[in-house]
């Protein structure tokens, strides 16, 4: 197989991570309404651990890259994306908008890692680019549907799309150093780091009258933590992980482009979200810059 090809067996784990991935956004919205930004962050990733820190032994990799990561992905990522989700953003433009982590991920791995945009890619990135443009355009116009997001909430979701960038950029670098570990062993000990902070983040800002409404939190809101946790959070992150183990970080994040699409179907279908005419524009454009990633080195050869 050429370096940089993706096979069937890590093709179906992109496309398996951008269905879990997808949904993932509307359970976040039905979790949100018992739990504050960070208690659900804090349960998400106690889920996370147990009872599989129990049975999964320590990745043989330096603590700080675990706790690097724990903190960009947990903390960083969903910490922010949390709270832009409560202070005013759509679980169909959160999915849309955090796969700006694609750019950053460029940047950062060109910046810290010298790594290079083959030409698929860069044509890929541009149509992605059209397709969020066309998207922010949607935002822009509260007649159109702008009104339900708020600029707090726009900003956040982008800041959210930059730690999970870095948290791309942490596991590439681990990768580089050429010890071999288990994908599901990483994600399960990093997700370690991001529990106190978490717990100490809610401690400090989350009203008195709120910190113990997690106890009276509804079945349904239990078994959403439950699907971010061992299902997002460690299937989908130990697939993601195990990726960019094989392939370099701006060859897989462009596969995230994909979960807009899931993300604003699950909206529109359970929450009711209507999807405008910018949206069906950006989903287009981004379907293919899709098929421009994944089928650019397959065309290319022939």
């Amino acid at each position: 197989m050429r370096p940089g090809v993706l096979s069937g067996r890590d093709l179906a784990a992109a496309l398996v991570v951008v269905v879990v991935w997808g949904v993932n956004f509307v359970v976040m919205k039905f979790a949100l309404r018992d739990f504050t930004p960070f208690q659900l962050g804090a349960a998400r990733y106690v889920f996370a651990v147990l009872p599989l820190l129990l049975f999964v032994r320590p990745p043989h990799i330096p603590w700080k890259w675990l706790a690097f990561y724990g903190l960009f992905q947990g903390v960083g990522q969903f910490g922010i994306l949390f709270v832009a989700l409560k202070v005013g953003m759509t679980a169909a433009l959160a999915s849309v908008l955090l796969q700006t982590q694609v750019f950053f991920t460029a940047l950062f791995g060109f910046v810290l890692l010298h790594e290079r945009a083959s030409r698929p890619l860069q044509a890929g990135m541009v149509l992605a680019a059209l397709g969020l443009s066309c998207f922010a355009l949607n935002y822009l116009s509260p007649a159109d549907g702008g009104a339900a997001t708020t600029l707090a909430g726009f900003v956040l979701t982008l800041g959210a799309a930059a730690m999970w960038a870095m948290s791309n950029i942490v596991a590439r670098h681990v990768q580089r150093g050429g010890v071999a570990y288990s994908p599901m062993a990483f994600v399960v000990w990093s997700s370690v780091f991001a529990i106190l902070p978490f717990t100490l983040l809610s401690l400090v800002f989350d009203p008195e009258a709120t910190r113990w409404q997690w106890t009276q939190a509804r079945a349904s809101s239990w078994l959403a933590v439950a699907y971010l946790g061992w299902v997002a959070t460690i299937l989908g992150y130990s697939l993601w992980t195990g990726l960019l183990k094989r392939h370099p970080a701006n060859r897989v994040a462009p596969f995230s482009l994909g979960v807009p699409v899931v993300g604003l179907t699950t909206g529109m279908l359970v929450l009711g979200e209507a999807i405008t005419s910018w949206q069906w524009a950006g989903i287009t454009l981004v379907v293919a810059a899709l098929a421009c990633v994944m089928l650019g080195g397959l065309i290319k050869p022939r």
